[in-house]
């Protein structure tokens, strides 16, 4: 289980663009890793778009964005390229990462009890501490709430 203020254990996962994604190779970066439930449904479209509307802030404070699913790594290059995302999305096809990041849930959909992503998002410094998390967010105005808090701390 995650403790905010603790190292981030390594995990590898398979991302858009061809890439293998090792949380390793990002230490000395600043990360901001979303999970979301799907690819290509409203509410995850919404907060991907607003991650994307807002990446020139990110990019300006050294801020790496990074969305995780389990959609497979073609479901994610084509709701990549739809939605023309300039991050890359990973692939949690086995829940292993979710379930490291306890972000998978029971949730009830159409009266059936199922486990899925929480909307949950995840803030790890250039040394690899876990610093935030938001979890059990709604898609709107979620990144306002990670912009707000990432000023917060630029400002210190």
């Amino acid at each position: 289980m995650l403790t905010v203020n603790q190292p981030v254990d390594e995990f590898m996962l398979p991302s858009t663009g061809g890439q293998q994604f090792s949380l390793a190779e990002y230490i000395g970066k600043n990360l901001i890793i979303y999970f979301y439930p799907k690819d290509d449904t409203p509410g995850c479209t919404t907060e991907g778009l607003d991650f994307k509307n807002n990446l020139s802030f990110f990019a300006d404070n050294n801020f790496t964005i990074l969305g995780i699913s389990r959609d497979s790594v073609q479901s994610h290059e084509n709701f990549k390229q739809k939605m023309e995302f300039p991050f890359e999305l990973l692939s949690d096809e086995s829940e292993s990462v979710c379930k490291m990041f306890d972000v998978i849930k029971p949730k009830n959909v159409y009266g059936k009890t199922v486990l899925g992503i929480e909307r949950s998002t995840f803030f790890i410094d250039k040394e690899g501490i876990l610093k935030k998390e938001w979890r059990g967010v709604k898609a709107a105005n979620h990144v306002n709430d990670v912009i707000s808090y990432l000023k917060e701390i630029l400002e210190t």
